[in-house]
């Protein structure tokens, strides 16, 4: 690649960094509020409407995404952001609780401070999500499995076994 095509690619990179920093900013942080001191941003006020704010805050959250895509982040990176941002939208589809949940949770902001660490040291960001997505589909896992057993359970109690 030649120097201006070095040049370039470096400039999209930094415009994507800025991109999702931006995002982030406006999404999870624009304002503080002034007696409890948290920030919060847009998506706390659009996820006040239900089912469409999720939805909205659903597809920030991808575009976030998507922008780590392009800038080269690692597939567990990638995937613990989509975790992340599952996470989000999961719990804020539950009226109210959701909405507190935003709060705190701030699933961009978690992935822009995630695809920077991931720009600073690799290798750490690579194996650090690679065990969080791994745990968590494991929690996945046993979940379903308890949830099994205690339909067979259930069942044998109703059929008098």
């Amino acid at each position: 690649m030649t120097a201006i095509g070095l040049a370039r690619t470096a400039a999209a990179g930094h415009d994507r960094l800025a991109r999702v920093r931006a995002i982030a900013r406006w999404w999870d942080e624009a304002v503080r509020l002034p007696i409890l001191g948290w920030r919060v941003g847009l998506d706390a006020v659009v996820g006040l409407v239900p089912g469409l704010g999720d939805l909205v805050g659903l597809v920030v959250g991808g575009l976030l995404i998507a922008e780590a895509v392009r800038l080269g982040a690692a597939r567990p990176v990638v995937a613990r952001m989509a975790l992340n941002v599952g996470i989000d939208a999961l719990i804020g589809t539950i009226p109210v609780a959701g909405d507190l949940f935003d709060l705190g949770w701030k699933a961009n902001r978690r992935n822009r401070d995630l695809l920077e660490r991931w720009l600073e040291a690799p290798a750490e960001a690579e194996r650090t999500s690679g065990l969080v997505v791994v745990a968590a589909f494991a929690a996945v896992a046993a979940a379903v499995v308890a949830v099994g057993w205690l339909v067979v359970i259930a069942i044998a109690a109703i059929a008098g076994r």
